[in-house]
């Protein structure tokens, strides 16, 4: 990570200019394009990322070994995806964005993340997926390790998007490449990585590669090990025997995290996982460390009682609300005054009625 450097204040709607050179500038990453064995691009349809403020350069990573030690460390317990914020009218909450990273943080989380799912990229646009990056970023200012996300774009949009955020200062990127109708092969993702690399350490996300088959994901992780270095970490949707597979292949060089809830990393625990995504360290972060001192003391009695009193009762609950799991965490932020309930239509947001019996389960069973 990063020395400190004073931090550069700003809204996710500041500095529209030059974030919309980012949607306009042709790319400057034909050459990726072209080794990766796809057709440059027309001018306009390739964007370039806007130009950042300059940051003080990183210390150069050795990434030959794997993931680093440091950024292992910073995924070594429970770390929070980061929800993007709205208001009622849909406009992003800057503030409220700001305070989930200050709570985050508080709640002594090493690493906040964004992802393609939590952080709602379905609902942004590539000028506020550029702007939210921006603002979380700046405001983290090296308190914590900062994953940046990809959209689903092709090679060379993902790279010059891994260029910009790595001239903001982030981290890591996770990238998420594009596969409709199982479009690639992987002769066409581990040059897609390899782009991304080229600019940040990058997290591999296994959410594409349920539909793929235990093979493909395991070719694609045995060809990223040899060609390209800068993958460094995994983050887990799959939560199935493919996982542990990848676990057992990979775990000596990359950072290793559970998606999902408790049961999924208690589930690759024996396999070499580091940390997980916990949805608890956003609201009710004693929970969350509970359950993780339990696992550091290797205490797997009192791991699977957390799981039992808390995971297994609050999943049971919100999975059964309108609009899915994500509506009801948009929900606790309002609840616990830290945001507000929205999300953008068509995506639903819980009514008055949901929200004051989503209040009344947290209350009743110790979660606020």
């Amino acid at each position: 990570m990063q020395q400190p450097s004073q931090p550069v204040r700003g809204t996710a709607s500041e500095a529209v200019g030059s974030r919309r050179d980012f949607l306009r500038a042709s790319t400057a990453a034909a050459g990726v394009a072209v080794a990766a064995g796809l057709a440059t691009a027309a001018e306009n349809d390739t964007p370039k990322p806007p130009a950042a403020p300059r940051r003080a350069a990183k210390a150069t990573l050795d990434l030959s070994r794997g993931c680093p030690a440091e950024i292992r460390a910073a995924f070594a317990g429970p770390w929070p995806s980061i929800r993007t914020p709205f208001t009622k009218d849909g406009r992003i909450d800057d503030a409220a964005l700001r305070g989930q990273l200050d709570f985050a943080i508080e709640a002594k989380a090493k690493a906040v993340v964004l992802t393609w799912g939590d952080s709602l990229f379905s609902l942004l646009t590539d000028d506020e997926i550029a702007g939210v990056t921006k603002t979380v970023v700046e405001h983290v200012n090296h308190r914590a390790l900062v994953v940046a996300a990809t959209d689903r774009w092709w090679t060379g949009k993902a790279a010059e998007f891994a260029a910009y955020c790595a001239e903001l200062g982030a981290d890591v990127v996770m990238g998420l490449p594009p596969d409709w109708a199982a479009s690639t092969t992987v002769d066409m993702l581990v040059p897609y990585y390899g782009a991304l690399a080229e600019h940040l350490p990058v997290m591999i996300v296994t959410n594409y590669l349920g539909s793929r088959g235990t093979p493909f994901a395991l070719d694609l992780c045995r060809r990223l090990l040899k060609e390209v270095p800068g993958v460094i970490a995994v983050k887990d949707d799959l939560c199935d025997d493919t996982i542990l597979k990848i676990c057992l292949l990979t775990h000596d060089r990359w950072a290793l995290s559970a998606g999902g809830q408790k049961k999924n990393h208690l589930f690759m625990l024996p396999y070499g996982v580091d940390g997980y995504l916990s949805t608890f360290i956003t609201f009710k972060p004693e929970i969350a460390w509970r359950y993780w001192d339990a696992v550091e003391a290797n205490d797997l009695d009192a791991a699977t009682k957390v799981i039992r009193d808390f995971d297994i009762p609050f999943f049971d609950h919100i999975l059964g609300y309108e609009g899915g799991f994500d509506a009801a965490i948009h929900g606790i932020d309002e609840i616990r005054g830290r945001g507000q309930r929205y999300r953008r239509p068509p995506y639903h947001s819980l009514g008055d009625k949901q929200l004051e019996g989503l209040a009344e389960f947290l209350k009743t069973h110790g979660m606020l």
